[in-house]
């Protein structure tokens, strides 16, 4: 070190030559001459000082340092005074009009569908927030990062382009402060320093020497100080160079780990520092060590610690100049300006695209400052805007070739800001005319992908690498945004500049046209797949653009005209190979046609046409303009070759029937998928439709004869209309049956598909009416679902918004599904059963759905066509196919076959489309004759259809043929609709054709008249069911009333003293779910057992987030807090096996998951496993044990009244006790609890009195009981406290008892929650898991240590009996009283045992333990309930002193006596009793609960249905309460008062009283999931002001909101991660074992989803409870809608939640989705 230090003082001596305040330095640096030399001087000997510690520096006092000596001496040099008081005033000189955020990656953008010019313009969060586009149909999306807010251009927004905060005539930026007062001399000072400041931020930046600086920095003796500086690539993982790096460096992993976060965010860092040789060596090591584990090696350089410095500077003065800029438009000029000049003299570029071009080799920190400095300059000033992009262009070609060779992301390329320019429309039409930009790009295109040329100049994707294809889309991309918006006015040289950027794009086309060929495998199958995703995938690409083109052609009617002239030369030229090669003659009905020799079943076929597709658009669009007559100007008729132009497409649909027809099935896989995205929605537009125009336009203009012959020819189905052809081969006869089929599909379409603008009279809107409904012919669908079924344009609309409301009916869902649209019926009758968009399978499902809704009305099965529109005059003349001889003679083949009974060339489905192409010619007849006078009508179909056929020797009748076919079995299902023609035809026999118009007037009015009368019928009939059923509900009501009146009073309802009611005890036969045989439940036999799941629950804490105590080695869970922060709940899915059959089934279970691979869905070490039935997640059982009967014989019970009373009975119990005590003290003489000290320690209460009120023999189990009695209450042991097993525990009947009561005020707290009655509305395995717990309970005590039970219970007894001095007992108000009631009564009995005998009380004094202990506990928990009221009165009326009231306020004086003043006297009576009333019923709920399952006696009606009224009598009858809960104290007033006083004296009570904050209060709070907005864009927002409380970076985080507590965490992120129990866990786990004890839900927010997690390794997704205006989620926000809280879904969360069901739900989901490798719950 003392070399270095020595260097220090030296740096010293040199700097102090200087000025030392910022501003003398400022003065000293104006007298010089050259500020760029002084200024470089100046860096030179301060930059390496302050950073000079590059491997751990001290980040606070490196930018102190900065700010001192550079940054504040800038200033005062640019504004020549206090640069403070100047950046202030500049601050308030007006707001900027452009709002100009940057945004980073997954940050929420908006884009609104109403008012932008196209997608790519957003919104930034708050912007949007004040903007009027929050009303309108805004979409959400996450950015990748790079975009820019679009508020404030006016060329991105139709209506509102400004937000509140941008609006320019906002109050205090009036016309003359918005120029910001910068002077004269600012703004030259400004022009001095900039360029200086400028040049050195990019000379720095692009400094390529390792070693040296540039002469103008080496001002100083150099040091021999280098690093190893690692730099980012997308080749490595995490893993590989945090191996790389401890391997090479010898390093800790956690120092490996923060380095490579460091290079992954920053994109470069110094791992090593030290001599050049040391860094040297660790270079090579670094790059042997990552080429051990990819084949590329990381990319490594050894840097000078000077260069390291003064590139890391360069960076911080960018952020500086990006300050300074924000300032004054001013600013943003002149550095603009600077920017774009050109040094004189020399080679190189202007300074801001030497940047550009040099950004490529940047790592990923340094090109984001450089990106921001752009967008804070020159996209926020327009002209500079337009500047820059001509740069960009410039050197466009270079740029994206860059892109392609390098790894980096798109969003941090120079290249992603094309969008910010090429999208601008003013901008946009300025690159077209001044650098013809579409040329640019295409040719950009076509220089990238050479390598993807074959012989013939033809593109061929075989072997191509995905990503640098990825990379080519982008290109693709740029001409996408510069087509985005047309223009609205056409210069000449506009029109110009476009056709020839369109003739560039025609090349690529044409290197498109016919790529990829293939040819029919036969013989043996193909070896390997071929590529074909990237051609398909370029398609879709391109499917858009090729739209774009084909609307900005149709602008203008000349420029149409000219493009149609060159994209039909192209076509051309790409067709040389038809005039040379051999021809075929075919002749049928002397009709011949001379085509090429070409057989697709053979020769080479390709599926990708462009050129062809291009120009039938091209011709629609003529046809729509009316343009066609002059098209002959431009392409003469004898050069038009409409028959070669056929040639293509028709192929194309020929490959398809042949692949259905499974010609091809040796070719693989590859074909079929290629054809699926042919007819698929996302590429059909230019492929499949297009395809279809194109042969309309052969039709229109070909004679139909000649253009049947070609389409007989490709079909290969010339032969196949032979007449005497007879075929044997089964195969052959169906694959001649499907091509028949395909072909007169492709006809049908030809002829009847005219919904496409320019073919048919149609608009936009009726052509996506028509998909609509034909997709919701199929089946209702959701909005999303209908949505991806239409096909998008350029801007990502549908149009489905505008007219879905007049064809569909919108159904809300309920609280799963989604909501659907259901067709309107006004719109079945469009339904045209050979829909041209109809895969097979729709196709069927259709026609099946409309037969059936058909056979429903009892209307006929006929789905005849619909009326199709007009063609427009252009196709006009495509009808004709209908009446043309060879569609006769085709139909009448058909027919002729179908009724000859040896023929098998027909099936019914071609007999189908026969009779639609008849309906379709006599419909088109009839619409033609309505249109026109009938002398004008040529097309004569009727006349030719019922000779069928031109040969007048076998002209076969046609209404004969039909009648005959009607006879034939096999076309049961085509009867109606042969009637259906036959009627048609038949009317035209009849009756005159000028009869018809009248005829049908008439048949409308009938039908309305029919309707009319059935109308009032149906309303007749209607009326009678409406008034009977009516008379029914009202008897009904009655009934109900009489059953529900209650019965009279009567005792065997009370549970509890003398008066108890017998306990219902049925024989219960149970069959075992896994081997299916019956067995009744009785103690001594084996035992049968219950599936069950026992977890950790924080359902019911009054004190979210309590520190919990993570191993519970320690704790003692004999008393539950008051709070219930932390309990043990079971719950069972309610399934019953025998004990044995369990333990195999477990056992095959454990056997089978250590063979499989994949992840285990459950824990096996924790005894995990899913209920063989209904796969619920369970990790124990509960055994199944039977009620014991116990009757009171009423004789015993009088006398015994007279003698037992409480005060009798406590000193019994306490004489038992200190009996127990003295015979373990052996010998010695305790101290005998006294209690009275009235003289009553009457001699005769002595040890065995306990006895003497009856008592019986203990109960004796099975040894199959008690042994799963023992695994199930080590379970609960194990789960709740979180520790080992151990079945000898103290702890494990404690445990026992708390599962019990935390179960039963769970279900408790549910069933209030909801509002439902306490019994009637329990579900069966609530009411079969309660009632085994319970019986295990009891059981478990017997087989423990009834020592240690007598321990317990003393303890327990010690809480309201204060004398029993026992450790440690805890204050009254800080327990759960509920949960000792629970305790003392299952532990009671053990006071009863004894060495020698082993006994149990009678039924008799245990009703009377039970009273008594009730009695006792309930008294104590009323003075909990009244210490801790609410003082907060609300200021109701006073009531009128009920006799309650009364009791309640001495009660109250009593108590305030003893509490010395702690609790206040002035609280009303009335409020007092309210009180008490509300805070104790939940807890009379839960004993009545407890005690019904425990004694089986059946609880009063009123508990069993929902009356509020009555609930509160029936539960004090049914535990023998008073109503008047103060009658309690005054029955019992000797006995009780002494106990009062020592309760109320306690000092731990008084002192919890005086922080009367912490006490918890009663009722206890329901717990609910938090209040969530209704917009969910409300919560994005709040997600964006989220900053990770560990990492100062605002790189993307992860927000995840807890819907327990409303906590948001950063999730997915290594910088909040835990390490709990030695292993790393993510935030959201490590939140959820607080928050949850392990169990939690949490809702992604940049994602929209719902998580639900457990312990640390299992969690699901569950869908959110956020829905948009059509009833659907949106996760991962893909679609983006705006989306409203649905009440209900949030309500079914809570209750999966309150319900314990979210073990349940992860173990279903993960059942149901089993992933080899899942995702890592574990570090979300």
């Amino acid at each position: 070190m003392a070399d270095e230090e020595a260097g220090d003082t030296e740096r010293m001596e040199v700097s102090t030559e200087l000025p030392q305040t910022p501003q003398l330095l400022a003065s000293w640096w104006e007298q010089q001459i050259d500020f760029y030399t002084t200024f470089l001087n100046y860096l030179a000997q301060v930059v390496p000082e302050i950073y000079f510690a590059e491997m751990d520096p001290d980040l606070e006092k490196q930018e102190e340092s900065i700010q001192r000596s550079i940054f504040t001496p800038l200033e005062w040099y640019l504004f020549g005074e206090d640069p403070d008081i100047c950046l202030e005033k500049l601050k308030h000189s007006g707001a900027f009009q452009l709002c100009g955020k940057v945004f980073k990656s997954g940050e929420t953008t908006y884009s609104c569908r109403d008012c932008a010019i196209d997608p790519t313009c957003v919104l930034c969060m708050d912007c949007f927030q004040n903007s009027v586009h929050k009303n309108h149909r805004y979409k959400m999306h996450t950015s990748t990062g790079g975009g820019f807010c679009d508020c404030g251009d006016t060329e991105a927004w139709k209506t509102g382009p400004f937000c509140v905060s941008h609006e320019p005539g906002r109050a205090g930026t009036t016309k003359e402060n918005l120029r910001c007062p910068l002077n004269e001399e600012v703004i030259a000072q400004a022009r001095k320093i900039f360029p200086s400041v400028i040049k050195y931020i990019v000379e720095m930046t692009i400094w390529e020497e390792e070693k040296e600086l540039p002469p103008e920095l080496q001002k100083r003796e150099k040091n021999d100080r280098y690093y190893c500086v690692l730099f980012n690539d997308e080749h490595h993982s995490y893993d590989h160079v945090i191996y790389s790096l401890q391997r090479a460096l010898d390093c800790e992993l956690s120092e490996a780990q923060l380095h490579t976060t460091a290079i992954d965010k920053e994109g470069r860092r110094a791992v090593k520092a030290g001599a050049f040789a040391a860094c040297q060596e660790a270079k090579e090591d670094i790059k042997s060590h990552s080429e051990n584990v990819s084949q590329h090696p990381l990319h490594v350089e050894v840097l000078h610690s000077e260069v390291m410095a003064h590139q890391k500077f360069a960076l911080r003065l960018g952020s500086w100049m990006n300050k300074i800029m924000s300032y004054s438009s001013d600013f943003r000029q002149i550095f603009c300006q600077a920017c774009l000049r050109e040094e004189p003299g020399s080679e190189n570029p202007c300074l801001i695209s030497r940047l550009m071009l040099w950004d490529a080799k940047l790592y990923k920190g340094a090109r984001k400052i450089l990106h921001e400095l752009i967008f804070s300059s020159f996209f926020m000033e327009m002209e500079y805007k337009k500047f820059f992009a001509m740069e960009f262009v410039k050197y466009y070609k270079q740029l994206q070739k860059d892109y392609i060779s390098d790894d980096h992301d798109r969003s941090i390329s120079i290249t992603a800001l094309s969008v910010q320019m090429f999208t601008v429309p003013t901008l946009a039409r300025h690159l077209i005319e001044e650098q013809n930009v579409i040329s640019v790009i295409t040719e950009t295109l076509l220089e990238v992908l050479p390598e993807y040329l074959d012989r013939n100049s033809k593109f061929n994707f075989q072997g191509y690498s995905q990503d640098k294809l990825g990379r080519v889309y982008a290109v693709i991309c740029d001409l996408k945004y510069i087509l985005i918006s047309k223009p609205t006015v056409w210069t000449e040289r506009l029109r110009m500049q476009f056709l020839e950027g369109f003739r560039s794009f025609l090349k690529i086309l044409t290197c498109m046209q016919g790529m990829e060929e293939i040819r029919r495998q036969v013989g043996q199958h193909i070896e390997v797949d071929p590529d074909w995703e990237a051609a398909i995938a370029i398609q879709m690409q391109l499917k858009n653009i090729l739209l774009m083109f084909q609307e900005w052609c149709a602008c203008d009617e000349e420029l149409l005209l000219v493009a149609y002239k060159e994209c039909h030369k192209a076509v051309m030229r790409c067709s040389t190979g038809f005039k040379s090669s051999s021809k075929t003659v075919i002749q049928l009905c002397g009709h011949t046609l001379e085509t090429k020799s070409y057989k697709v079943s053979e020769d080479l076929v390709s599926i990708h046409l462009p050129l062809s597709r291009t120009l039938a658009g091209l011709h629609v669009r003529l046809s729509r303009l009316g343009a066609v007559s002059r098209l002959h100007e431009f392409v003469p008729f004898e050069d038009f070759q409409v028959e070669v132009l056929v040639e293509y497409p028709l192929r194309c649909l020929v490959l398809v029937a042949q692949v259905v027809a499974e010609m091809w099935r040796r070719n693989g896989l590859s074909l079929i998928s290629q054809v699926f995205y042919y007819q698929d929605v996302k590429c059909r537009e230019e492929m499949y439709d297009k395809d279809i125009i194109m042969l309309q336009i052969g039709a229109s203009l070909m004679d139909p004869n000649r253009f049947l012959l070609l389409v007989l020819q490709r079909y290969e189905l010339a032969d196949a209309f032979n007449k005497t052809i007879s075929i044997k081969d089964q195969d052959l006869v169906k694959q001649y049956n499907t091509l028949i089929e395909e072909m007169l599909q492709v006809l049908i379409y030809i002829v009847g598909e005219r919904y496409v603008p320019g073919v048919g009279n149609v608009t936009k809107e009726e052509v996506t009416m028509r998909e609509i409904i034909h997709l919701l012919c199929i089946e209702p669908m959701p909005h999303s679902a209908i949505a991806k079924n239409l096909p998008e344009n350029e801007n990502n609309e549908t149009g489905l918004e505008n007219v879905i409301n007049k064809v569909a009916t919108f159904k809300k869902p309920g609280v799963s599904g989604h909501g659907v649209y259901e067709l309107k019926d006004e719109s079945l009758k469009d339904f045209n059963m050979y829909f041209y968009h109809y895969s097979k399978t729709q196709h069927s499902k259709a026609e099946h759905m409309q037969k059936k809704r058909r056979k429903q009305e009892n209307k006929d099965e006929a789905l005849p066509p619909p009326p199709p529109p007009e063609f427009c005059p252009a196709f006009s003349k495509a009808v004709n196919l209908l009446n043309c001889d060879i569609m006769m003679y085709i139909l009448r083949t058909i027919f002729e076959r179908a009724v000859d009974p040896d023929s098998n060339l027909w099936t019914e489905g071609m007999l189908q489309m026969a009779f639609h192409i008849l309906a379709l010619g006599l419909l088109e007849e009839k619409q033609q004759l309505q249109t026109s006078p009938e002398e004008e009508v040529t097309f004569d179909f009727y006349h030719k259809a019922s000779r069928l056929g031109s040969s007048a020797m076998n002209a076969q009748n046609i209404q004969m043929l039909l009648e005959k076919l009607k006879g034939i079995p096999q076309l049961e299902g085509q009867k109606d609709m042969i009637t259906w023609i036959l009627q048609i035809t038949h009317d035209k026999e009849k009756a005159e054709r000028k009869r018809k118009a009248e005829a049908a007037r008439l048949h409308r009015q009938k039908i309305m008249a029919q309707m009319s009368a059935l109308q009032k019928n149906f309303i007749e009939t209607h009326k009678l069911m409406y008034d009977s059923t009516s008379e029914m509900s009202g008897k009904e009501d009655s009934i109900m009333e009489e059953e529900s009146t209650p019965a009279v009073s009567d005792y065997s309802r009370i549970a509890l003293g003398p008066k108890r009611g017998p306990s219902i005890t049925e024989k219960e036969v149970l069959t075992c779910i896994l081997c299916q045989e019956e067995q009744e439940v009785k103690i001594e036999n084996n035992s049968m057992v219950l599936s069950a799941c026992v977890q950790k629950s924080t359902a019911l804490t009054q004190h979210r987030g309590k520190p919990i105590e993570l191993s519970g080695e320690t704790m003692d869970p004999l008393f539950m807090d008051a709070d219930l922060a932390y309990g043990t709940y079971t719950g069972s899915c309610g399934h019953v096996m025998h004990a044995v059959c369990w333990q195999k089934y477990f056992e095959a279970v454990q056997l089978s998951s250590q063979q499989r691979i994949h992840v285990d869905l459950f824990d096996l070490e924790s005894g995990e496993y899913l209920c063989p039935l209904c796969k619920s997640l369970c990790n124990t059982v509960i055994p199944i044990i039977p009620l014991q009967h116990q009757k009171i014989s009423s004789e015993n019970t009088e006398p015994l009244a007279q003698l037992l009373t409480l005060e009798r009975w406590i000193q019994t119990v306490l004489a038992r006790i200190t009996g127990y005590n003295m015979k373990h003290a052996k010998g010695e003489n305790p101290a005998i609890p006294v209690l009275f000290d009235q003289g009553m320690g009457d001699s005769t209460l002595e040890f065995h009195s306990i006895l003497s009120y009856g008592v019986q023999s203990s109960l004796n189990y099975s040894n199959s009981i008690k042994e799963m009695v023992l695994l199930f209450a080590t379970t609960i042991y194990r789960i709740g406290l979180k520790v080992p097993p151990d079945e000898t525990d103290p702890r494990i009947p404690m445990m026992t008892w708390s599962t019990c009561a935390f179960t039963i005020q769970a279900i408790e707290n549910l069933l209030g929650d909801e509002g439902k009655p306490l019994f009637g509305a329990l579900q069966n395995r609530q009411h079969n898991g309660l009632k085994a717990l319970m019986q295990f309970a009891i059981a478990q005590r017997i087989t423990c240590s009834q020592v240690l039970i007598q321990k317990h219970l003393i303890r327990l007894l010690s809480v309201v009996l204060p004398n029993l001095q026992s450790e440690a007992t805890p204050c009254l108000l800080s327990i759960d009283l509920f949960h000792v009631l629970v305790g003392t009564v299952l532990a009671f009995p053990s006071l009863y045992w004894d060495d020698a005998v082993d006994l149990q009380p009678s039924p008799v004094s245990s009703s009377y333990n039970h009273l008594y202990l009730f009695h006792l506990i309930t008294m104590a928990h009323m003075l909990q309930i009244l210490l801790t009221i609410d003082t907060g009165l609300p200021l109701a009326e006073i009531q009128e002193e009920s006799e309650e009231a009364r009791s309640a306020s001495s009660f109250l004086a009593e108590v305030s006596q003893y509490t010395s003043g702690c609790i206040g006297c002035g609280i009303p009576g009335w409020y007092l009793w309210v009180s008490l009333k509300n805070g104790i019923i939940p807890y009379l709920r839960c004993a009545a609960l407890f005690f019904h399952y425990l004694l089986g006696v059946t609880p009063p009606e009123e508990l069993f249905t929902n009356a509020a009224e009555g609930e509160y009598n029936a539960l004090c009858s049914y535990l023998s309460l008073p109503t008047n809960l103060f009658l309690l104290f005054q029955k019992y007033w000797d006995t009780v008062r002494p106990l009062l006083q020592r309760w109320c004296t306690d000092p731990a009570l008084l002192n919890c009283l005086k922080q009367k904050s912490t006490a918890v209060r009663y009722p206890r709070k329901r717990n609910s999931l938090i209040e969530l907005p209704d917009d969910y864009s409300c919560l994005l927002n709040q997600a964006s002001h989220f900053r990770c409380p560990r990492s100062a970076d605002d790189e993307r985080k992860h927000p995840v909101l807890c819907l327990f507590c409303g906590a948001i965490l950063c999730s997915q992120n290594i910088c909040c991660q835990e390490i709990v129990n030695g292993e790393e866990v993510g935030a959201c786990i490590f939140h959820a074992l607080h928050c949850g004890a392990g169990v939690c839900i949490f809702l992604k927010i940049r994602e929209c989803r719902v998580v639900l997690v457990e312990g640390k390794a299992r969690g699901c997704a569950y869908p959110a409870p956020y829905l948009d205006e059509y009833g659907e989620t949106d996760p991962g926000l893909k679609r983006g809608n705006p989306l409203h809280l649905s009440r209900e879904r949030y309500r079914k969360l809570h209750l999966v939640w309150q319900q314990h069901c979210i073990i349940e739900e992860i173990a279903r989901s993960q059942e149901t989705n089993q992933m080899l490798f899942g995702f890592n719950w574990q570090l979300l």
